[in-house]
């Protein structure tokens, strides 16, 4: 008979001779001099005044994790913000270039909200998958790289838990992965800044596939002294339009 007070729920049980690799994936702090307009891989910086957000999305990643950022400042500072809130720095951080957003080309610098206004209605991204920006990339070139950086890092750190700080797109990208390469599908997940998305990998000999903990969690809105996160991707983007 189970234990009441721990109970075990089937999601949650990894079976014999299966090495489960927990990947913890962390969109970066909110950019703020943006001017409003479409940054894609610009290397902008973002604003880590929040301590209470940091403290808490600290409070639910791993110990003992390998940690990796993109390329861009922003994932960067963001992972510091939360060591200085009181996790524990980890001796290294990779800096992965697959992980960086997507190159949305000649749209950046254009204004987010004529651009979004501009989409069909039911958008869930800057245009179909398959269709780069001008001089940019797809939807599915992020999803490729991002697809082959994870299926590296799990050959080389598989049964570990692994922080990953990244980008809406990037996270967006991992979680068609984790459905079962469905780029189309990851799409339609809501990341917000500083949200933590938990997608567990399991491989043996025979078999390949993907768990799906949690998406798009926000620890810090359990703190009564911070009720909700207002640290939008951008002034201009309201609840239903946001696209990184």
């Amino acid at each position: 008979m189970s234990n009441p007070d721990r109970p075990v729920a089937l999601q949650h049980v990894v079976p014999n001779g299966v090495v489960a690799t927990r990947w913890w994936w962390v969109r970066h702090a909110p950019v703020r001099s943006d001017g409003g307009n479409i940054y894609g891989q610009k290397d902008m910086p973002c604003d880590c005044s929040d301590s209470v957000v940091f403290e808490a999305v600290g409070k639910v990643l791993p110990r003992n994790a390998v940690w990796f950022a993109s390329k861009l400042q922003r994932t960067h500072q963001t992972a510091g913000a939360i060591w200085a809130a009181g996790f524990p720095k980890p001796d290294a951080m990779s800096h992965e270039a697959d992980f960086n957003e997507q190159h949305l080309g000649d749209w950046q610098g254009m204004n987010r909200a004529a651009f979004i206004a501009s989409l069909p209605h039911g958008s869930h991204w800057f245009a179909p998958i398959d269709q780069p920006s001008p001089n940019g990339e797809s939807f599915m070139d992020l999803y490729n790289r991002v697809r082959r950086a994870i299926e590296r890092i799990n050959a080389a750190h598989a049964g570990k838990d692994i922080i990953a700080v990244a980008h809406g797109g990037t996270i967006r990208a991992a979680l068609g992965v984790a459905l079962g390469d469905q780029p189309e599908k990851g799409l339609m997940f809501t990341v917000d800044n500083c949200s933590i998305t938990r997608l567990d990998h399991h491989g043996s000999e025979s078999h390949s596939g993907w768990r799906i903990p949690f998406v798009n969690q926000q620890p810090w809105i359990a703190d009564p002294s911070h009720a909700a996160m207002h640290q939008p991707a951008g002034p201009e983007v309201v609840a239903d339009t946001k696209l990184a």
